[in-house]
């Protein structure tokens, strides 16, 4: 049972509750009649179990004890021989101490020994140059041609000739020129044929990319005067070949990179070098490339857009080169920039302003040439005003309102090209103008697109969408196109805001231009919007004045006063109302945006309520007639819907329940005027409704009007 014990107490995790219910499980299983409870049994069961479990702790315990006792006698073994291994290597130290004395004791002699044998051997070394230098510099003081030596004349022993020749040319420098002028001359005639066969050496050297030859003849040169001739034949022969085909920018950097690298390992003074190399590739071949690119001027357009061309890509080489220019040059690539194209630069704003000029008078003139129109001075508003005057007073209409047929002679794709063309110089501009001149050139080129644009263009259309509206209080319903103006106005109104946003302001921001900007933008705006808004008025004025004079002549009188029993249907002028009524409120949805369009609307809806109802003040109703003018209200109501405009619904609703007071009995009146609907509209106005029902008279004297018409 113990051996059963452990393996349950072994046994992750161990749950006491679980062993006694298993414990109990057994116990009652080995009784021969299970389903009775047997506490004795279980009792006995407890108890065998307590002494077991006390016998297998004490078997426990001891087992612990050992192993705890073995554990201390292996601790101190492994103590004993931790401190031995301690003790060696103390002794290893020291005995490494003194073997590093002793080293440095021996380094130190044989120093001292290095630095006597150096000191008997440089003397004897200096004396021996000094007598080969004063053998050849014999054979130059002598008279007559200079014998060539050996090594002169073996090509193998050239950096040796070189050495000999560069001392000796030290040396002639210090000689007086008197006595020893023949012999100064032939040393700087070897001098200078040595210096040219190693500049020729190393060429060839290049040439064949033996980077230890040419760094071993660079040093050699150093010590020459004419080291700038190798370092100057070196550029030459490495920017020879063109660099990639026509496009001179492709092949420049990965130049660069090549011979960066092989300038760091053959020259002493890379940095120098690597920007001789560079300045070289700019002053000669980039200046030569950009003024053979920019030599036609003739077509402008084209011009500019070379230059800008030429002008980024060489800003984005100066970025990707300044990499391999020294801290002290940092400004040089920039001011080499500027000096290719200073000539261009300085004229540039003249020639972007004159080209965007002649682009938008081209498309203009293209555009309105394909319409067939010849543009004219806008000079007729005092002549309508005129027109609607005497219109007014005299009911006549003395001449014909030119609509041009629907034109509304504005064009997106129009607008869309001047602003693209407006665009592209205005990206120029922010890229070849100084900083100073920046904001003032950024203005003159978006006063030329106003101009064009908006001045003569859109104001241009405005005037003559304003010319076209038809005169108020028309017999025939009115063709509108004034409408379309206002959608492609919009149009192109947001099209402009957008350049200005991401071309304009960011040129003129923070500075004093910007206020200029925003103050001619705000009046042309303004300029703008007060056409548009006149237009609107008129075109919603010309069409409730048809409604009112369509209703003045074609309402008849009998359609709200019956003089026999008629079906309640609503009438025919308001069903032609109506029906002409729908199309204009779907041309003001689409063409009108934004909080004008509920603007608008609205103001549709309150004038369009107002014709409605003095049309009605002019009208007698009797029963039959009531039911009609309910329908026709009705009607109105479907159509004004299409407005979604809370104050039109209220105002036919009120409408609406002021035509059930034609329509109620007398009796009932009291209780509709005190309706929801009617109970604070002034008294006067229900009173006004109420008059206009045939019976008026016969009920006015009555109490039916108590409080109403009092």
């Amino acid at each position: 049972m113990l051996s059963q014990y452990m393996e349950e107490f072994e046994q992750e995790p161990f749950e006491v509750g679980e062993f006694i219910e298993r414990l109990t499980w057994r116990t009652n299983n080995e009784l021969q009649n299970s389903e009775d409870f047997h506490p004795v049994a279980l009792h006995d069961t407890f108890i065998q179990t307590i002494k077991d479990l006390k016998i297998l702790q004490e078997k426990q315990q001891s087992k612990c004890e050992r192993l705890e006792e073995s554990l201390r006698q292996e601790k101190e073994s492994h103590a004993k021989k931790i401190a031995k291994l301690q003790e060696r290597h103390q002794t290893a130290i020291d005995v490494f101490g003194q073997l590093d004395e002793k080293i440095n004791s021996v380094a130190g002699k044989i120093m001292h020994l290095g630095e006597q044998l150096e000191n008997v051997n440089t003397p004897r070394s200096r004396s021996v140059e000094a007598q080969k230098l004063l053998n050849f510099m014999a054979e130059f003081l002598a008279a007559g041609p200079v014998i060539v030596n050996d090594i002169f004349a073996d090509a193998a022993r050239l950096s040796e000739a070189a050495d000999v020749i560069q001392k000796l040319y030290a040396i002639s420098q210090d000689l007086p020129p008197g006595n020893f002028a023949e012999s100064k001359r032939k040393i700087e005639k070897k001098y200078d044929e040595v210096e040219r066969r190693l500049i020729e050496e190393f060429a060839t050297a290049q040439k064949s990319e033996d980077i230890e030859r040419m760094k071993t003849l660079a040093q050699i040169l150093s010590q020459f005067k004419g080291y700038t001739q190798c370092v100057d034949a070196y550029i030459e022969q490495s920017q020879m070949q063109p660099y990639s085909g026509k496009d001179i920018f492709i092949g420049i950097v990965p130049l660069c990179k090549h011979h960066y690298e092989i300038i760091q390992k053959v020259f002493a003074n890379p940095q120098q070098v690597m920007s001789k190399f560079i300045l070289n590739i700019y002053q000669l071949k980039l200046h030569q490339y950009a003024m053979t690119k920019l030599e036609d001027k003739k077509d402008e357009e084209k011009y500019l857009r070379t230059l800008y061309e030429l002008y980024s890509r060489t800003l984005k080489l100066s970025t990707d080169l300044q990499v391999y220019m020294s801290t002290i040059d940092d400004d040089l690539l920039h001011k080499l920039t500027q000096q290719i194209f200073m000539k261009h630069l300085a004229g540039y704003a003249e020639m972007e302003s004159k080209c965007l000029t002649a682009k938008c008078s081209t498309e203009l003139e293209k555009f309105y040439a394909s319409k067939k129109h010849q543009k004219t001075a806008t000079t007729k508003g005092f002549r309508r005003n005129m027109e609607v005057l005497i219109a007014t007073r005299a009911n006549i209409n003395i001449a014909a309102i030119e609509d041009y047929g629907g034109e509304t002679f504005l064009s997106e794709e129009l607008a869309i090209n001047m602003l693209q063309e407006a665009k592209a110089s205005l990206k120029r501009c922010r890229l070849l103008s100084n900083e100073a001149e920046l904001p003032g050139n950024a203005i003159k080129l978006n006063d030329i697109l106003l101009r064009f644009l908006m001045h003569e263009h859109v104001d241009y259309a405005l005037e003559l969408g304003l010319q076209a509206v038809p005169l108020a209080e028309g017999r025939v319903f009115p063709q509108l196109y004034f409408f379309d103006v206002v959608q492609k106005t919009n149009i192109i109104v947001h099209l402009l805001d957008k350049l200005c946003h991401t071309s304009v302001i960011p040129c003129v921001s923070n500075t004093p231009k910007y206020s200029d900007y925003v103050f001619k933008k705000r009046i042309l705006m303004e300029q703008i919007e007060t056409k548009l808004d006149q237009g609107l008025d008129r075109s919603i004025s010309a069409v409730i004045g048809w409604v009112k004079v369509y209703l003045q002549y074609e309402q008849k009188k009998t359609d709200y006063k019956p003089e026999t029993d008629v079906d309640t249907i609503s009438s025919a002028a308001c069903l032609q109302v109506v029906q002409n009524l729908q199309p204009v409120i779907v041309q003001i949805k689409k063409c009108v945006d934004g909080e004008n369009l509920q603007n608008v609307l609205t103001e549709f809806g309150t004038r369009l309520h107002r014709v409605i109802y003095d049309h009605l003040q002019t009208m007698q109703f009797n029963t039959a007639g009531a039911m009609c003018a309910i329908c026709d209200v009705n009607e109105y109501r479907k159509c004004i819907r299409e407005l979604d405009s809370t104050l039109v619904t209220q105002l036919f609703d009120i409408l609406h329940a002021l035509c059930n007071l034609l329509l109620v009995k007398p009796q009932n009146l009291q209780e509709v005027c005190t309706g929801d609907t009617l109970n604070y509209l002034d008294k006067s106005v229900v009173r006004q409704f109420i008059q206009l029902r045939t019976d008026f008279r016969i009920i006015k004297n009555t109490n039916y009007l108590k409080g109403i018409i009092e």
